[in-house]
């Protein structure tokens, strides 16, 4: 028999996820290899994502395994990015809107209500401020500002997208050569969330740190294949100043690989598989497509 305690524990997790926003499958500071790269002044890119991402294991950190838990993700990206300059020094300028359908979603064995449509609106600012011009050897480093803002679509009785708050992003950069057609693609950010209050309940987390690291080996000017790591570590949830056992600590492999079609048209693509998970969702495999064009 399933204890109180645990089926409160449970209980308060669920509602964690309701009032957090769940559908993170592509984190706001997600890079592809090559993301990093400077393109030049002027240079308009327009991007759409579309990405799934399904789960069967929940777990509580300091609990365990949460058996009948599941939720599955169906999420979308339309992105713009602009470089220019300013000063002399490369600069790119940013902005993304996801979408989501979440489905299959319960926690425990009780199904959570879904909050399906338009997430975050995130704009954004690099500054590049290093580039080394060697084809094989060269260093570029960036440094990006992200704010999410509460513009989604959000329901505290809800899983969705909207988050319900406003984050604050700050990410830097790196595409190292290393020779041979062979790059080091890179990225460390740390997201600080502004707690919220709905209905009298706070929700709360705390900051959280992405570390993406992919060795990317480039076959042609045109085609690439990359595999690597992403970390993901602190996070912790709170509502009503309650530990809810949840945080965003999960390792990750990445596969990518991409493709221009015509100088102007890029295809791509990920799979991702979650090593481990001391809290919230593991997924089972993540498989994301992304078309690029320049313009």
């Amino acid at each position: 028999m399933t204890s109180k305690p645990f089926r409160s524990f449970v209980a308060l997790a669920g509602l964690s996820l309701l009032g957090l926003g769940a559908a993170q499958t592509a984190a706001a500071t997600d890079i592809y290899p090559g993301d990093y790269i400077i393109a030049p002044p002027g240079a308009n890119l327009g991007l759409v994502y579309l990405g799934y991402t399904p789960s069967n294991d929940f777990r509580l950190d300091g609990v365990g395994r949460v058996p009948q838990s599941s939720l599955d993700q169906t999420v979308g990206i339309a992105r713009i990015l602009h470089y220019s300059e300013i000063g002399g020094m490369p600069v790119a300028y940013q902005a993304y809107l996801p979408f989501a359908r979440i489905s299959n979603a319960q926690v425990g064995g009780a199904p959570l209500q879904t909050n399906n449509g338009i997430g975050d609106l995130t704009l954004g600012f690099t500054a590049f401020l290093l580039k080394k011009d060697d084809p094989s050897y060269g260093t570029t480093i960036g440094l990006t500002a992200y704010v999410s803002l509460d513009t989604g679509k959000y329901d505290p009785g809800r899983v969705g997208a909207g988050a319900g708050t406003t984050t604050y992003t700050p990410q830097l950069g790196l595409v190292q050569g290393l020779g041979h057609g062979f790059y080091l693609d890179g990225s460390l950010d740390i997201a600080v969330q502004r707690s919220h209050t709905n209905a009298n309940i706070k929700y709360a987390t705390n900051a959280s740190t992405e570390v993406q690291a992919y060795l990317r080996y480039q076959f042609s000017p045109a085609s690439s294949v990359s595999f690597g790591y992403a970390g993901f570590f602190g996070g912790k949830q709170y509502v009503d100043d309650v530990y809810t056992g949840q945080e965003t600590r999960s390792d990750q492999l990445r596969l990518f690989a991409s493709h221009m079609l015509t100088p102007t048209w890029q295809v791509a693509g990920m799979l991702g598989k979650a090593l481990s998970s001391d809290a919230g969702f593991k997924n089972e495999y993540s498989a994301q497509l992304r078309i690029m064009k320049i313009f």
